[in-house]
């Protein structure tokens, strides 16, 4: 069967695609991946065909004009000044959290008909359209032209289940994440039916509605959460979902790399890798975490840290302990199998090489994306911890790793994680039941 893989110009959500794109490839199906242009040379470097479409996204250029922010926080970490970065990094978290795009905690219990409703406003105006409608019309020739069986998409990316349904493919979404995104989009359907019939906007559906509109087609809720959702997730750190869930192993994919001859030395001491992520830092101008001050509360502590920082962080770091290895990139899937625990913000490459190897995990999140749901999540089930970003002190910071290196249930915790996410099949293992899936979904748009 011929196979569409379709995603945002992220490359990170790109490289979640790659393990069961190649699965499909090797077992003799045709494969395209298809994304903004500005994608074609990561995707062409994973060694699958790129198939751009439409023009380049503009969503980080709403992060511009917070350049000046950024440029204050390395200046007063420069200059040693604690307090003044403490504030400016506040300011930050200000600017990524608030109520409007705060998809954090998806349930009927916490959200409002009014801030659901605001939330797919925002959502759609400032973040869907931008990342989508410059993309759209070409993914539907494409889809015409090259007549997929199967479309796979990654959550944000609602062009794709747009030309899906235009050309009567099967269409699936592939995590990334814990599910934000069907799980409020439960809540606001929920809330959606209690409301008189003047006030049941549905600011997604209108705007899907349009496109299919214009390419002959019309809407059905599917286009939202695609007919089914191939999962890498684990189910007891996911989200309670109503969607026809298909698990899936998680296979790390890093890009290219290449492994240190230092990772494959047995460390002395616990191995503590931290990073405060690089997608996030590349977007924003900075990371949101205070590098400097996480480097000096691990000062002393018996353990191996290695920090894996963005090359702006480093430029502003003026102290670097000895017990601490400073890094630019070392691919996860060689480091984490060596290490005592995970210090990071809650990016899906790092949460997920430490599910898969067993390594309880701190998370320093903020209310942004599904940061701090993996937190929560993860420390409901006994895997790790986690404490917001703004609460790093020395003491909060010494305590945590070293809870995590001391305490054996975090270690049986994470333990279990592995196992639980061992037990679903690996992308070669899931092309059958892709191939069985499509069979039974095909036809169902125009």
């Amino acid at each position: 069967m011929r196979v569409l893989f379709a995603t945002i110009s992220e490359k990170t959500h790109m490289y979640s695609m790659v393990p069961l794109a190649w699965a499909l490839t090797t077992a003799g199906h045709e494969v395209r991946v298809a994304s903004s242009p500005a994608l074609t040379d990561a995707i062409t470097r994973t060694g699958l065909t790129a198939a751009p479409v439409g023009t380049d996204h503009r969503m980080h250029d709403g992060f511009a004009a917070h350049q000046d922010l950024v440029a204050r926080i390395y200046d007063a970490r420069k200059r040693d000044d604690r307090t003044e970065a403490r504030a400016l990094y506040r300011t930050l978290h200000t600017l990524l959290e608030n109520e409007a795009t705060d998809w954090s905690e998806p349930n009927a219990e916490r959200e409002t008909w009014d801030s659901v409703l605001t939330k797919y406003r925002v959502g759609v105006e400032h973040m869907y359209r931008v990342y989508n409608d410059g993309m759209v019309d070409e993914l539907v020739e494409l889809a015409r032209a090259w007549q997929p069986d199967l479309v796979i998409w990654t959550p944000l990316t609602y062009a794709a289940p747009v030309a899906a349904r235009v050309v009567g493919a099967a269409h699936a979404r592939l995590l990334w994440s814990v599910d934000i995104y069907a799980a409020m989009r439960g809540v606001f359907l929920s809330l959606k039916e209690q409301q008189p019939p003047e006030r049941r906007e549905d600011p997604l559906a209108h705007w899907l509605t349009g496109h299919l509109a214009r390419h002959g087609s019309d809407f059905a809720e599917e286009v939202t959460t695609g007919q089914w959702t191939v999962d890498q997730t684990p189910g007891s750190v996911q989200l309670p979902l109503d969607v026809h869930r298909v698990p899936m192993r998680y296979a790390p994919y890093n890009g290219p790399s290449v492994e240190p001859a230092w990772v494959r030395e047995p460390p002395a001491r616990p191995r503590v890798f931290f990073t405060p992520g690089h997608s996030s830092a590349a977007v924003i101008g900075a990371s949101y975490m205070p590098v400097q001050e996480i480097l000096d509360a691990v000062d002393g502590l018996d353990i191996e840290f290695v920090a894996a920082l963005p090359a702006r962080e480093t430029d502003a770091v003026l102290r670097v302990p000895d017990n601490t290895r400073v890094v630019d990139f070392v691919p996860l899937h060689t480091l984490v199998p060596s290490c005592s625990a995970l210090l990071h913000h809650g990016g899906f490459g790092g949460w997920s090489a430490a599910l898969l190897h067993g390594v309880p995990q701190f998370l320093l999140p903020v209310r942004f994306s599904d940061l701090w749901t993996k937190a929560t999540l993860l420390d409901a089930q006994g895997g790790g911890a986690y404490l917001h970003a703004s609460e790093v002190t020395a003491e909060t910071l010494r305590a945590g790793p070293t809870r995590l290196l001391e305490d054996p249930s975090y270690r049986s915790g994470a333990a279990r994680l592995r196992r639980e996410m061992l037990a679903a099949p690996a992308p070669n293992d899931l092309v059958r039941t892709l191939e069985e899936l499509t069979a039974a979904s095909r036809g169902a748009g125009s």
